[in-house]
C-alpha cells in the first residue's frame, strides 16, 4: 500500500497483519511504561501541553493602508502632538519678545556717486522728456531736429554732449557702448544699488535716437547722420548757433543743421558698437535686441564696405571738436562687441586678423598706448577681447591674436602702476594719461574702470593676479589703483574738492553748462541774452548733479569758473567712464563679473569646455560606470536637447554632484 510522503515521492505503507488481541496488548504495554517513568520536568511539559494560560491579545489600528500597533499609534500621535506644541509655543516666543533690527549699512561712497553720476544723463536728455525725468529744470527741447523731406526728418532725443546743445554721435555712441557694458559685466551691482531700471532706460533713449541716424530696416546703406546742431565760431562767425549763443536748450529758436558722412568707418563702426552691446543689455526683450543687432549689421557693414575714412575729415567741425585719428581701433573694438552680439565667427575673425590688429596699433607702443579714450577704443578692446580669451577660448585660429591682446592688457595695466613710469602723476596722485594737457579726468575714470574690470576677471578666472616682467602682482593691487584714482574725483585731493557736483560738501559751483547756469523763471533769453549768465561770478541757479567736470590741472589745480571749459565743463563721454568705474567699485566684491553674461550668443570651444568643467566630467565618468541606464539616458538627453555648452548642463552637473557628494 502506497500514500504520498509530504516531501515527494511515495510512501510504503505495509500491510496490517497483527490481530485486535495483539494491538490490545501493545497498549497496555505503553501504558504501563507511562505510569512507572520519571515525572516530565517543565519543558518536555511545555514541548506536549503548551503554554499553561491563555495569552494576552495585542490590540491594532487599522489606517487603511497599513495595520499598526495600538501602542506605536499612540506614541506617534503622542509625540507628533508635544512636538507641535513645542513648535508652537517657540514661535509664539519668537514673535512676541521684542527685536532689536539692525539697521542696514550706509551705502559706501561709490553707490551715491553713481546715483548722482546717472542723473547727469537726465539733465542731458534731447527731445520730449519722459514724465518721470526727475530734473526739474529741463524740459523738452529741439523737437524739431531733423532734415525736412528725407529719411532724416525725425531726428529728436538722444543726448547733449556737454555744456552746449549739439549732439556729437561719435562721442555719444561711445558713452552709450560704456555703459552697456558697465550693464553687462555689473548688473548685479546695479540692481544692488536699485539703478538697473534707470541706467537700462539711459542705453534705451540713447539707442533709439541711434536708429533715427540711419535708414535702419534696409541691410545696405550710403550715409548716416554724424552730428545735429553746429559749434562753428571760428573767424569771428557771430552766426547763432550752439557755440555763439548762451541759450536753454527749450529756448532755441536758431536753425540746428545737420551733418551726414558717407566715408566714416570710425563713427559708423562705433554706433555698431552701441547697438550690438545694447542687444546683449536688452536680450530678455527678443523682438528689441532683434532690431538693435539689425542696426548694428549694418552699420558695421556700411563703415567696412563703403564707409572707409574718417568721419572728422578736414575742414569740418567735428575736426575741431571730436578728431578722430584713426578707424582701425574702431574695427577692432565693433567686430569684438558684434562677435559677442551675434555669435558670427567673421566677427571674431575680423577682430583677430593680424593685419587689421597691425594697423591698430596693437603691437607697438608710444606715449598715448593704453590711454582708453572716446578716440582711441584699443586698450578697451584689447580687455574685450581677454575676456574672450580667459572665458571662453575659442582656441585656433583665433588664439594667437587672443594671447596677443592678452599680454598687452597686462602691459597696459602694468602702465598703470606707480612703480612704473609710462605716465606721470600729480603731487596729489592722479596720473596724467594725457600727458598734462586739459581735461585729465575722463581718462582716468576710464583707466579705473578697465583696471577694476580686468581684475575682475583674474578673480572670475580663478588667477591671483598677473606679471609685469619678473615681478607678480596680485588682482587688488589694480583695484587699489582704481580706488586711489576714484578716490581722488571724489575729492581725496590736495584741493578738498569733489570734481563730481552734488557730491560732499565742496564741489563746483559754476559748471560750464547753459541749461544749468539760467535760471527756469519763465524769461526767455535769446542768443545773447544768455551771455550775463555765462559771464557771472555767482553760482549756477540749477545743481547738475552727478556730473564729472573736466578736472584739475596737472599741479592739482582747479578754477571753478564757468568761461573756462578746460576746468569746468562736463561731458557725456566722461560721466559714462565715471559710471562705469563707480559701479566696478561700489557694493560688494564678490559680486564680480559672470563669465558668460556677455557671450550669451557665443559658443565655447569643445576643449574649452571639457578642461574648464571638470566636474561635468566627472559625473559623466560616474554615471558610466557606476549608474543604471535610466541615469544615463536622462543625461544624454538633456546633453543633446540643450548643447554641451548650455548653462543647464553646468547647473545639472552641480545639482548632481552635491547629490553625489551629500
Amino acid at each position: 500500500m502506497y500514500g504520498r510522503d509530504p516531501w515527494g515521492g511515495p510512501l510504503e505503507i505495509a500491510a496490517d497483519s497483527a490481530t485486535d488481541d495483539d494491538r490490545s496488548r501493545n497498549l497496555q504495554d505503553l501504558d504501563r511504561a507511562a505510569l512507572s517513568s520519571r515525572p516530565l520536568d517543565e519543558t518536555q511539559q511545555s514541548w506536549l501541553l503548551g503554554p499553561s494560560g491563555e495569552q494576552k491579545k495585542k490590540k491594532y489600528v487599522d489606517l487603511g493602508c497599513i495595520i499598526v500597533s495600538r501602542n506605536i499609534f499612540l506614541w506617534t500621535v503622542g509625540t507628533l502632538l508635544v512636538s507641535g506644541l513645542l513648535a508652537g509655543l517657540i514661535v509664539l516666543i519668537v514673535k512676541t519678545v521684542p527685536r532689536h533690527h539692525h539697521a542696514k549699512p550706509p551705502p559706501d561712497n561709490y553707490t551715491v556717486a553713481l546715483h548722482k553720476a546717472l542723473m547727469f544723463f537726465n539733465a542731458q536728455k534731447s527731445g520730449k522728456l519722459p514724465k518721470h525725468n526727475n530734473v526739474s529744470w529741463r524740459g523738452n527741447s529741439c523737437l524739431k531736429d531733423g532734415e525736412p523731406g528725407t529719411i532724416f526728418k525725425d531726428l529728436v532725443g538722444g543726448y547733449y554732449d556737454a555744456g552746449d546743445a549739439i549732439k556729437f554721435n561719435f562721442p555719444q555712441s561711445f558713452a552709450m557702448t560704456m555703459l552697456s557694458w558697465s550693464v553687462i559685466e555689473y548688473s548685479a551691482k546695479y540692481e544692488a544699488a536699485g539703478e538697473l531700471a534707470h541706467v537700462k532706460e539711459l542705453i534705451k533713449w540713447g539707442a533709439d535716437y541711434f536708429l533715427k541716424t540711419f535708414n535702419n530696416t534696409a541691410d545696405t546703406i550710403d550715409q548716416i547722420v554724424s552730428q545735429v546742431g553746429s559749434g562753428d565760431t571760428s573767424k569771428g562767425s557771430t552766426t547763432p548757433n550752439d557755440h555763439y549763443c548762451w541759450t536753454r536748450p527749450e529756448d532755441i529758436d536758431y536753425d540746428r543743421p545737420v551733418t551726414k558722412c558717407s566715408s566714416c568707418g570710425d563713427l559708423a563702426s562705433e554706433m555698431a558698437a552701441a547697438l550690438a552691446a545694447a542687444s546683449i543689455v536688452f536680450k530678455d526683450n527678443k523682438a528689441y535686441s532683434q532690431k538693435l543687432v539689425h542696426g548694428a549689421k549694418t552699420l558695421f557693414s556700411f563703415g567696412r564696405e563703403r564707409g572707409r575714412g574718417l568721419y572728422s575729415a578736414a575742414g569740418t567741425e567735428a575736426s575741431v571738436f571730436y578728431n578722430s585719428t584713426s578707424y582701425w581701433d574702431e574695427y577692432v573694438w565693433g567686430a569684438a562687441w558684434m562677435y559677442y552680439a551675434t555669435g558670427n565667427n567673421s566677427y571674431l575673425t575680423l577682430a583677430t586678423h593680424p593685419t587689421l590688429a597691425k594697423h591698430a596699433g596693437a603691437f607697438w607702443g608710444g606715449p598715448d598706448y593704453g590711454v582708453f579714450s572716446w578716440d582711441n577704443k584699443l586698450a578697451g578692446a584689447q580687455v574685450l577681447l581677454s575676456r574672450l580669451r580667459l572665458f571662453l577660448s575659442p582656441g585656433y585660429p583665433y588664439e594667437e591674436i587672443l594671447r596677443t591682446y592678452h599680454n598687452q592688457t597686462s602691459i597696459v595695466m602694468c602702465s598703470y602702476l606707480p612703480i612704473f613710469t609710462s605716465f606721470n602723476r600729480t603731487k596729489g596722485g592722479l596720473i596724467q594719461l594725457n600727458h598734462g594737457r586739459p581735461q585729465p579726468l575722463q581718462y582716468v575714470v576710464n583707466a579705473a574702470f578697465l583696471a577694476t574690470l580686468f581684475s575682475d576677471y583674474l578673480d572670475a578666472a580663478d588667477t591671483p593676479g598677473w606679471y609685469c616682467g619678473p615681478n607678480f602682482y596680485s588682482t587688488d593691487v589694480l583695484r587699489d589703483f582704481a580706488k586711489f584714482q576714484i578716490d581722488y574725483i571724489l575729492g581725496k585731493n590736495p584741493a578738498k574738492m569733489s570734481y563730481i557736483v552734488g557730491f560732499g560738501n565742496h564741489y563746483p559751483k559754476r559748471v560750464h553748462h547753459r541749461a544749468a547756469s539760467i535760471p527756469k523763471n519763465k524769461i526767455k533769453y535769446n542768443c545773447k541774452g544768455g551771455w550775463k549768465w555765462r559771464d557771472s561770478t555767482k553760482a549756477n541757479p540749477n545743481i547738475i548733479e552727478g556730473a564729472m567736470v573736466a578736472g584739475p590741472d596737472k599741479r592739482d589745480g582747479f578754477r571753478d569758473v564757468r568761461s573756462n571749459y578746460n576746468y569746468t565743463e562736463p561731458t557725456l563721454a566722461g560721466n559714462a567712464g565715471l559710471v562705469a568705474a563707480l559701479v566696478g567699485l561700489s557694493g560688494d566684491k564678490s559680486t564680480g563679473v559672470h563669465a558668460n553674461e556677455a557671450a550669451t550668443r557665443v559658443r565655447p570651444s569643445d576643449e574649452h569646455f571639457w578642461f574648464s568643467n571638470p566636474k561635468i566630467v566627472l559625473i559623466l565618468i560616474h554615471f558610466i560606470l557606476f549608474q543604471n541606464s535610466f541615469e544615463i539616458a536622462f543625461f544624454f538627453w538633456i546633453w543633446t536637447t540643450y548643447g554641451f555648452h548650455s548653462c543647464i548642463m553646468e547647473k545639472l552637473g552641480y545639482i548632481i554632484a552635491r547629490l553625489i557628494m551629500g
